[in-house]
């Protein structure tokens, strides 16, 4: 199975154990495919993608995203997420404004263009996710949740610590 194997050294896999981590491996390739489509539609690249997501992101929680905090959180140099910023303000998905609180800085802010592209192209996706999400029995949630967070605890230890 595509990666899926005991190791010399290693202990065998149990009986379906192989088979819960072969179906996080197509989530996780359903996931990144998805993401690529998205960008396609869009008309941005993957990382421009990731830098949007983040910047949402960093909005429902009222944080502000500084170039810096996306640099650091993309991995990538602050020179490149400066020629990304440029690119993306120009293309009318985020926006630069004056820090609140260090007028040295700036924060970025997503466009309502852009959570309107992310809504056309997402919003029947999210809908079906939401269903399947809600089709798990209640009982048996606490359980999924525990594994996909144990099993994400693994993968963060042996990925890179940015």
């Amino acid at each position: 199975m595509d990666g899926i194997e005991s190791f010399p050294g290693t202990a065998p896999y149990g009986t379906g154990e192989r088979d819960l981590l072969q179906a996080v491996r197509e989530l996780v390739r359903a996931d990144r495919s998805m993401r690529r489509s998205l960008s396609r539609r869009m008309a941005i690249g993957e990382t421009d993608l990731r830098a949007v997501r983040l910047v949402m992101a960093a909005a429902r929680v009222d944080q502000p995203m500084t170039p810096h905090d996306l640099a650091e959180q993309l991995g990538i140099t602050t020179a490149s997420t400066t020629t990304m910023l440029d690119r993306l303000c120009a293309a009318g998905h985020l926006e630069r404004a004056p820090h609140p609180t260090d007028a040295r800085s700036k924060v970025v802010s997503a466009t309502d263009h852009s959570y309107a592209e992310v809504r056309r192209h997402l919003s029947e996706t999210h809908d079906r996710m939401r269903a399947v999400a809600a089709a798990v029995p209640a009982p048996a949630r606490p359980a999924v949740m525990a594994f996909l967070g144990a099993l994400t605890e693994v993968m963060l230890t042996e990925g890179d610590p940015t």
